[in-house]
């Protein structure tokens, strides 16, 4: 498989369940800016999307959207990363799932725009804290979104959540959720991923 991502973009996600499957994947870099792919090729070509991620499979077909791409990676290893489809707990990561990219993911699109007003940024950051305290009560009294195991939706809310090093803002209000990043990065193949992106240097003391 090969994995169309840009550096610490939402690609980070599917790249993160890869590395924790276990499964054997091809990285290639996008450059978002020009949607050129490192050996000079148009990227809009292969995802006329023009975003990451893509995940290319080895019989040539091609899936975009990352809660899509996670479950497809999840269910490459059943009971690994999401429970069996169909099951209670299966609909559970899914729903986490689909908060994560429409009350977070999509809710952090106005703080990447320079050229739109503070008032609506300050909208934008509010609506946001007010996400960021549901999923801090939920993290508070375990340490995963669906319980103790990690799931494909911990790995997305773990890369969205990491954007606010990009956005300059503080998760000093939400402990619980400032203990889930620091919980998830440790993992040793969360590590490979931030590494293989240079997020981070190679951290030994990474734990499971």
């Amino acid at each position: 498989m090969k994995l169309y991502y840009a550096t610490g973009a939402c690609s980070l996600a599917p790249h993160i369940a890869l590395s924790e499957a276990g499964l054997p994947f091809e990285l290639v870099r996008v450059d978002l800016g020009t949607h050129k792919l490192t050996n000079g090729a148009d990227y809009t070509k292969i995802n006329p999307k023009g975003y990451v991620p893509l995940l290319e499979l080895d019989n040539g077909e091609r899936l975009s959207e990352v809660a899509v791409i996670l479950q497809y990676i999840a269910d490459r290893k059943p009971g690994t990363l999401a429970p069996a489809f169909g099951s209670m707990e299966r609909y559970r990561v899914m729903e986490w799932l689909n908060f994560v990219a429409t009350e977070i993911h999509k809710g952090m699109g106005p703080l990447w725009k320079a050229d739109i007003p503070e008032s609506v940024k300050k909208a934008a950051m509010d609506a946001l804290s007010r996400r960021f305290d549901y999923v801090a009560a939920t993290l508070a009294k375990q340490p995963y979104l669906t319980g103790s195991s990690f799931t494909i939706a911990d790995a997305y809310l773990f890369t969205i959540v990491n954007w606010h090093n990009f956005l300059k803002f503080d998760l000093a209000r939400w402990p619980a959720l400032q203990a889930f990043q620091e919980r998830v990065a440790a993992r040793p193949k969360v590590n490979d991923a931030l590494v293989a992106e240079h997020l981070v240097k190679k951290t030994a003391a990474a734990t499971a």
